[in-house]
């Protein structure tokens, strides 16, 4: 695994719009990161990190394995776009102070087409869970 010292090198967002903090592994098929949730977030109302931030979390997650891949090959990071979200599970909604822990698993890729499951947890529980279909704009 390279070493990542700035996880927004991986990603096109910026704040206020970064949903994860660091990279915590990889693999060819597989990546995760962990987000500390911040009273001051853009999708945290009433000390609660809502919906929309977990999608845009799996996603940043998935962005974020992407950027990793391009950096060790010495390419430029690439914009992608969330095409699909399917079978949208929130069990739970994480609290201003916890960590999630979001996991991707590459189910296919073709082309310029990635599907993915993503799922985080938080406290040793999973609390959300989807399937996404992401389009990479190749540069």
């Amino acid at each position: 695994m390279i070493p990542v010292e700035n996880i927004q090198n991986l990603i096109p967002q910026r704040p206020p719009f970064v949903m994860v903090d660091k990279v915590l592994s990889f693999s060819e098929t597989g990546f995760s990161t962990g987000f500390g949730i911040r009273a001051d977030n853009i999708f945290t109302e009433n000390g609660l990190f809502k919906e929309p931030g977990l999608v845009e979390n799996i996603a940043q997650t998935a962005a974020a394995r992407a950027g990793y891949v391009s950096k060790a090959e010495n390419k430029p990071v690439q914009v992608g776009y969330i095409g699909a979200v399917n079978g949208l599970e929130v069990f739970a909604l994480p609290k201003t102070g916890d960590e999630l822990i979001t996991e991707i698993t590459i189910e296919n890729q073709i082309f310029d087409v990635t599907l993915i499951s993503g799922k985080i947890t938080c406290n040793n529980e999973i609390i959300a869970q989807c399937k996404m279909k992401i389009f990479i704009n190749k540069i």
